[in-house]
């Protein structure tokens, strides 16, 4: 099955889960119960007022490690994906900070997620993280021992807040991620987290790989989600959804409502 086929509306928008920091971050509060509760009642707000799926992403847990993350933090991120997906009955994902596809692949077989994002696939990146090289070999393989061939990857093309280490065009990096990195969808942002793409990066990435589901990263928001939405398949969607507009703040259900309108008419405008 494919990945826009585990949806069961048309562009299907995907709300953010930001955790709250987890055990061994710099920023933990100690409590697991916090953060469950956090994440559950954000979850919980994004489904009610209408989102199709949703992103669960250890985002509090600053500064990220570039590699792999600790035991710590898959088995609290286990649980917590574990709670939203058996309290919302929508497409739940894992993104692991900064770029643990196996970490996430991890979680997402044990807690019943359906797809992974990455935010580093193929190629290599400049980040704040330092250096981070793609490990889709490493990512592939460990999904079919899992034997988890039904969790999607989504792999990020010139990732927010990253510059490949060499100019390449973005529609030859969305090749490799596809075609060479095998990801089962693409995902493009802007530059830095709430920032949208620009449309001809949309544009050059669905040229590129017109065979695979395109989501907006980043970005979306009532005001330009007609434009974006009739350059892609859907999107993820997180800090145009919080409380006055700051990603670490929780859900504010009257901005979900007001995206959904706007999606709403994206969808009828696409047919």
């Amino acid at each position: 099955m494919s990945f826009l086929a585990s949806f069961a509306q048309h562009l299907p928008i995907i709300g953010m889960v930001h955790l709250l920091p987890l055990p061994g971050a710099p920023g933990w509060g100690g409590d697991m119960a916090t953060v469950r509760r956090r994440a559950l009642a954000d979850a919980l707000a994004l489904v009610e007022e209408g989102v199709d799926g949703l992103l669960v992403e250890n985002y509090g847990d600053l500064p990220f490690l570039k590699g792999p993350v600790g035991p710590e933090t898959v088995a609290a991120m286990a649980v917590v994906v574990a709670d939203v997906v058996q309290a919302t009955k929508v497409p739940v994902g894992v993104n692991v900070l900064r770029n643990d596809p196996i970490a996430a692949l991890a979680v997402a077989c044990a807690a019943g997620a359906r797809f992974v994002r990455v935010n580093v696939h193929s190629g290599a990146v400049a980040t704040d993280q330092g250096i981070i090289e793609g490990r889709a070999g490493d990512a592939l393989r460990y999904r079919r021992l899992l034997g988890a061939g039904g969790v999607a990857l989504l792999a990020d093309v010139a990732v927010k807040h990253g510059v490949p280490l060499g100019p390449q065009p973005i529609g030859e990096q969305a090749r490799d991620a596809a075609y060479r990195g095998l990801a089962d969808a693409l995902v493009v942002t802007g530059p830095a987290t709430g920032m949208e793409p620009s449309v001809e990066d949309l544009r050059a990435v669905r040229r590129a790989v017109p065979d695979r589901p395109l989501l907006v990263g980043s970005g979306l928001s009532p005001d330009n989600a007609l434009t974006l939405l009739a350059l892609a398949d859907g999107a993820i969607v997180g800090t145009a959804l919080k409380r006055d507009g700051q990603t670490a703040a929780e859900v504010d259900r009257e901005r979900v409502r007001r995206l959904m309108t706007a999606v709403r008419e994206a969808r009828a405008a696409s047919g």
